[in-house]
């Protein structure tokens, strides 16, 4: 009986501890806050021509120049719509409304689109920092905050060229890039596919699908045992099964799945989290954030398919449960971008 009373009290305490609760929101949100306009230390994807083109950050990008890097800042700025959009009662509520004005201005924006419309930056944040854009995009839209909707204008041309930019540049890519870092071709697609789902995006969604299906599904017997790599934040078996869970009628999806990851059928199926050594080390800790993108496509899958997959939220539980205190750790390798992560997490459960 003690052990059973001990058992249920841990569980408990689990789920108590992956609930998002508006003080968790709270502490969530001053990590994107802290960053989104401090722009040191800072990590330039750039590609010079000459020395004109050497400036600052906030020069070269005023949108997005906060948090490290342009795509961490593209997905801090997410999550703090996200935030305002679940819990409108947020501490800084209006402190981060200002800054999200200030740096999504209409100005602001028609910069990030002059920059990536130079001839030698086509390939600039390709397909991470695109598919963060459009998920920024998608917050903003479906807001009922009365900021929102101008923010959703200013941004909406940068989203019209990185819609662009996916349908020129799938069907040139012969091979998936399988990696478990930024350039992930999967994980790019799936966040992609969302965005053009909710804005009925034809084309978009199209060419997605088509590429996706021509890149993914004659891939078998995902190799689970060799994740992760030592600086993974992105799961490359789970980031393919993702996007053909979008693409794919659900009758075939299954069918596809089970050559691919049988292992998941099995409700006795583990996979272990993976461990951080040095969390002031900014590659080593991708690892925390590879617990929270586990989890996020764990839970997808439970919840699309309860009765065949639903044993999955349990190890979605477990990997968000193990990273979850290490993201208020003060270490700003972290710091930058796990709350993104997190919330991620957090909107899939």
């Amino acid at each position: 009986m003690k052990n059973l009373i001990a058992i249920a009290l841990f569980a408990t305490s689990i789920s108590f501890a992956q609930q998002l609760t508006l003080d968790r929101a709270n502490g969530l949100a001053k990590l994107p806050l802290k960053c989104l306009q401090q722009e040191y230390p800072n990590k330039l994807g750039q590609m010079l021509i000459d020395s004109t083109e050497i400036a600052a950050p906030k020069v070269l990008h005023p949108a997005f120049y906060g948090c490290f890097d342009w795509h961490s800042s593209v997905h801090g700025h997410w999550s703090l719509v996200y935030l305002l959009n679940h819990f409108p009662d947020l501490n800084n509520r209006q402190e981060i409304i200002n800054k999200l004005k200030v740096n999504l201005s209409k100005q602001n924006i028609q910069q990030e689109v002059a920059y990536m419309t130079k001839a030698h930056e086509k390939s600039f944040e390709r397909t991470y920092g695109w598919a963060w854009v459009l998920k920024l995009q998608l917050e903003l839209e479906v807001s009922k905050e009365p900021f929102a909707k101008e923010l959703a204008a200013n941004l909406q041309p940068l989203t019209a060229l990185v819609i662009q930019r996916y349908i020129e540049f799938l069907p040139k890519l012969n091979y998936p890039l399988r990696v478990g870092t930024h350039p992930n071709t999967a994980f790019g697609m799936a966040l992609a596919w969302d965005y053009a789902l909710h804005a009925n995006n034809v084309a978009l969604q199209n060419s997605l699908r088509d590429n996706a299906l021509r890149l993914f599904k004659n891939d078998a017997d995902c190799p689970f045992a060799w994740e992760p790599s030592g600086t993974d934040f992105l799961s490359p078996c789970l980031e393919e099964i993702a996007i053909m869970q979008r693409v794919m009628p659900d009758k075939d999806f299954l069918k596809w799945l089970k050559d691919f990851a049988p292992a998941l059928f099995s409700k006795n199926y583990k996979w272990e989290p993976g461990k951080v050594s040095d969390r002031s080390d900014g590659h080593l800790v991708h690892l925390d954030g590879l617990n929270f993108s586990r989890a996020w496509n764990l839970y997808h899958l439970a919840k699309q398919y309860p009765k065949q997959l639903g044993h999955l939220r349990t190890l979605a539980d477990a990997h968000l449960n193990f990273s979850l205190p290490a993201i208020v750790d003060g270490n700003y390798e972290g710091e930058h971008w796990l709350a993104s992560f997190a919330l991620h997490a957090f909107e899939e459960k």
